[in-house]
């Protein structure tokens, strides 16, 4: 009988568990606060009124915190007409109890413990809300709600409650800014190319963006078969196959050298875009593997290539249509469990907005411009967009894109740091070859001579830098982009 009365007590403490709490923390930093108002200042950057537990606690830090930045003085005497200063708290009235918050307040040095204090138990209760809302909506969810949705949206409060849970923010002491400064100098120094941002394996590109630098929406477009796909995952497989991990003092590793690759693929399969990469590395036609007509010693290498790739951290998803929300929670659960450093999506136009503007594709595509660029900044990662360009192109004699060519140009060109167009003259050349044996045909071959091999990527935007237009070498037949020979000993030359 005794052993069940202490079962059914512990039932009934599991089920009315206070959320965590420290009111003692609370009431010494509002002390500490109502005695040197300098106190404030020390835990302004990230300590909310919410993150109090007690209500009539987030009154008194939301009125003089409110004070304390109006440039008046905050105490007792000042703070209590703005309270209800009769009420009760317990057996003393409000205005009591500010003066004995205040007279029990020694000192500020321990201000920032606190504040910390008070902040990391703010998470703790709200780890417990996202977690019971997770199993009230499993258990009432409605008819229309998918359960991929659910997990879509607690992953994201997760993260957002994860990268937000964090005590940086606000203003930092110029020292500060210059030692930031110096570290981001020595590790472009370290790092190989000596670049600010994450080399993509191609020299002149490199010199013309400084590398791929963290939280840029980069946009590279294209007319088809002008090598947009091959372009993007070349780079995808350099920056992959250069890792090279560092250790920091925290115990968290870091890429010193190239970075873990993230590609949606939403046109080609997992396999077609494996394909492609073998061939590149090989040297082997990708038609051949296609078909099967490779030789013995071709057959080695595309094993040896493929063991390769395997120890790389080099990730597909072939997820076709998918939409900005299932992107973004699969981006952060890869970041979470793998690291991240690149991303890659091929293409924009293929992706989906929500249902809020499914009919509308300019709204659409403005979401999910707009949503991309948001995850660059919030996952701190490069993200390289691929998009079409309209058909207008092919009504100019220059065929070189420009930023009005953007198909839905409005948001794309709007939210990206850099764009990027890939031009291939050798394409439109070999459509117009004329007759043989006329001067025009020598003309002709002549201009294909000069072009055959060769592509431009053409820096249209660069929010930090300058535009201008870096030449590589192009090989079809294995779908890879090159340093040309001699660009890569030439000074810059930006326009």
């Amino acid at each position: 009988m005794a052993e069940a009365v202490l079962k059914l007590h512990d039932d009934a403490a599991a089920l009315y568990r206070e959320a965590p709490n420290n009111i003692e923390a609370e009431q010494a930093l509002l002390g500490a606060m109502l005695v040197n108002n300098d106190a404030y200042y020390i835990v302004h950057d990230y300590l909310k009124p919410d993150h109090f537990h007690e209500p009539l606690h987030r009154e008194i830090f939301a009125k003089t915190s409110e004070m304390i930045r109006m440039g008046k003085i905050a105490t007792p005497v000042t703070i209590k007409t703005f309270l209800a200063a009769n009420d009760r708290v317990g057996d003393i009235t409000v205005a009591q109890y500010l003066a004995r918050l205040a007279a029990e307040a020694t000192t500020i040095i321990n201000t920032n413990d606190y504040g910390r204090a008070i902040y990391d138990l703010a998470i703790r209760r709200s780890l417990i809300r996202i977690g019971e809302d997770m199993v009230n909506i499993a258990f009432d969810a409605p008819l229309d709600m998918e359960p991929k949705n659910q997990i879509e949206d607690a992953e994201r409060r997760l993260f957002e409650l994860a990268e937000n849970g964090r005590y940086d923010g606000g203003f930092q002491p110029f020292t500060e800014a210059l030692t930031l400064a110096v570290q981001m100098a020595t590790a472009a120094k370290d790092r190989d190319g000596g670049l600010s941002g994450i080399s993509t394996g191609i020299m002149t590109l490199d010199r013309r963006l400084g590398g791929l630098q963290r939280s840029d929406l980069i946009v590279l477009a294209g007319r088809p078969a002008m090598g947009k796909t091959s372009l993007v995952t070349n780079i995808a497989f350099n920056i992959a196959a250069a890792f090279e991990p560092a250790e920091q003092s925290d115990g968290s590793v870091v890429a010193k050298n190239g970075g873990v690759v993230a590609f949606f693929s939403l046109e080609m399969s997992s396999e077609q875009l494996a394909t492609r990469i073998v061939s590149e590395q090989t040297e082997i036609s990708s038609s051949k593997i296609r078909r099967g007509t490779i030789t013995d010693s071709e057959l080695v290498k595309l094993i040896a290539c493929s063991e390769t790739m395997q120890r790389i951290p080099f990730y597909i998803d072939q997820t076709g249509g998918i939409s900005i929300a299932q992107l973004a929670a699969r981006a952060r659960r890869l970041k979470r469990q793998r690291g991240l450093d690149v991303m890659i999506i091929d293409y924009i136009q293929l992706m989906q907005g929500s249902s809020k503007t499914s009919g509308n594709r300019v709204q659409e595509i403005t979401e999910i411009t707009t949503g991309l660029k948001a995850l660059a900044k919030e996952l701190n990662v490069p993200i390289i967009a691929l998009s079409q360009l309209s058909r207008q192109v092919e009504s100019r004699d220059d065929k070189r894109p420009q930023l009005s060519d953007l198909r839905e140009s409005g948001s794309i060109e709007q939210d990206a740091d850099v764009v990027l167009f890939v031009y291939r003259e050798e394409y439109y050349l070999q459509a117009k070859e004329p007759k043989q044996g006329t001067q025009e045909h020598i003309n002709w071959e002549t201009e294909m001579n000069e072009a055959r091999g060769k592509a431009e990527v053409i820096v249209a935007k660069q929010r930090h830098g300058p535009t201008g237009t870096a030449p590589l070498a192009f090989q079809a037949e294995y779908t890879r982009f090159t340093d040309l020979a001699e660009e890569a000993y030439l000074p810059e030359r930006f326009e």
